[in-house]
């Protein structure tokens, strides 16, 4: 597995100077990781309103919540390291998810599969997922890792009058 990325947190003093609140690996008390799941899944921050209020200091650790694939409001930041298939990964489900994502690969490479194509995603390219059904698979030798930052979305009705209904999203 690899190591868990390192996380500094900024704050404000007493005198709303500005400072380092923490500078460690975010907790994860979670079960998403391992080759059973064919992916690491790192929560690095999460903050359940769309738009998020600045404090001196946040009210609670944004990862001592429970565990969530997408975010029902607001936005999530997340590293996932994902499995080549000869390593225990595999091909994530074809999903759709009511979010706007910025998929960012920082090393390895991901497969983007979606209905009509498949794209080959390298460090340093950016995916912008915008609620399309898709899938990831990683088809190299070594781990993939990518930054995935989940943001609330709505579907326009122009779009789910042509999307297949029920629309089954990913939660």
């Amino acid at each position: 597995m690899k190591t868990i990325p390192r996380r500094i947190v900024t704050g404000h003093d007493a005198d709303g100077r500005s400072v380092v609140l923490s500078d460690a690996a975010p907790p994860q008390h979670h079960t998403m990781h391992g080759p059973a799941v064919g992916a690491d899944f790192i929560e690095i921050w999460n903050v359940p309103q769309a738009v998020p209020e600045l404090a001196a200091l946040e009210s609670q650790e944004p990862n001592e919540r429970p565990f969530r694939l997408m975010p029902r409001a607001g936005h999530l930041l997340r590293i996932l390291d994902v499995y080549p298939l000869g390593a225990g990964g595999s091909r994530t489900v074809m999903h759709r998810t009511s979010t706007l994502d910025y998929v960012v690969v920082i090393e390895g490479e991901l497969t983007l599969i979606l209905d009509d194509s498949e794209v080959v995603l390298r460090p340093g390219d950016v995916v912008v997922q915008r609620g399309t059904d898709h899938a990831w698979e990683n088809r190299g030798e070594k781990l993939a890792r990518g930054a995935f930052f989940h943001i609330d979305a709505n579907f326009s009705d122009e779009l789910l009058a042509k999307l297949p209904q029920p629309l089954q999203l990913m939660r």
